[in-house]
This record gives C-alpha cells, sequence and structure tokens, in this order.
C-alpha cells in the first residue's frame, strides 16, 4: 500500500490519498490536481514531486 499528502508538495492542502500502487496515488492526485487546484494537467515536475514523496504504508 503507498500514501501521499498533497501537502507534501502544496502547502496548506490537506488531502491524502492511498491506493495499492504509484499508478493508482497518480490517478487520485490528478483528478484532484484538476478539481481542487485548477490544474488540467499536472507539469512533468510536480509529477516528480509527488512521486519522491509517496511512501510505503505498513
Amino acid at each position: 500500500m503507498k500514501s501521499f499528502a498533497c501537502g507534501d508538495v502544496v502547502p496548506g492542502c490537506g488531502r491524502t490519498f492511498t491506493a495499492d500502487d504509484e499508478d493508482g496515488i497518480l490517478s487520485q492526485v490528478a483528478a484532484h490536481a484538476a478539481a481542487d487546484h485548477g490544474l488540467a494537467e499536472v507539469p512533468p515536475a510536480v509529477v516528480g514531486q509527488v512521486r519522491a514523496r509517496i511512501t510505503a504504508t505498513v
């Protein structure tokens, strides 16, 4: 299981995500970025930041 906190990339955002794998996290983050942060596309640099901050949960 993997997890990610949006606030690790976007200060002040409290959304967190969990999924079985990185792809699951990234798809949730893309939908959240569009709906809540106004990003129609997540720039590659931001995807890199998200990937770097995804953690494994126990």
